[in-house]
């Protein structure tokens, strides 16, 4: 694979164009941790989304990292797709912890990435990463956009200088 200034452009399109299937993947996702762990977390419009998108996109260094990761995921498919299983996880996790930023949100988004990838079936005729692709995507850009209590609030760990 050969990454250019316009593969990297192709692929933020993509992305952005993906908003219809990650964006409720976000929300659904939001909504059970949510529960999980007794806060309401706020749903995510395609409008954040795709301004996300372009956030991430303005990282030069970044885009190219989340391109590269997007191309490989929609272009990997395993005969049977099972023994595919692991090279397509450990892909998504990484584009999901690359796509969240830094610590703690990373880590977070890897988490996240395995309950979202539970979610996303693939249609019969797309390659077998690309509903782990889908995954990442919006295990990764939830942990970005706002919606989250404990995010929102002052740490009560931060020490004064």
């Amino acid at each position: 694979m050969y990454v250019t200034p316009t593969r990297v452009r192709e692929e933020r399109d993509w992305i952005a164009n993906r908003a219809n299937t990650v964006v409720p993947l976000v929300n659904d996702v939001r909504a059970d941790l949510g529960d999980a762990f007794g806060t309401d977390v706020d749903a995510i419009t395609e409008s954040q989304y795709r301004e996300e998108v372009d956030t991430v996109f303005a990282d030069g260094d970044l885009a190219v990292n989340v391109a590269a990761m997007v191309a490989i995921l929609r272009e990997l498919d395993v005969e049977g797709d099972y023994p595919g299983f692991v090279v397509d996880e450990l892909l998504g996790r990484e584009l999901a912890a690359t796509i969240a930023g830094p610590q703690p949100l990373r880590t977070l988004g890897e988490a996240t990435f395995h309950y979202a990838d539970l979610r996303v079936h693939g249609d019969e005729d797309e390659n077998a990463g690309v509903d782990d692709c889908e995954a990442a995507l919006a295990a990764g850009f939830q942990e970005r956009l706002p919606g989250w209590n404990w995010t929102e609030r002052e740490s009560p760990f931060a020490l004064e200088r």
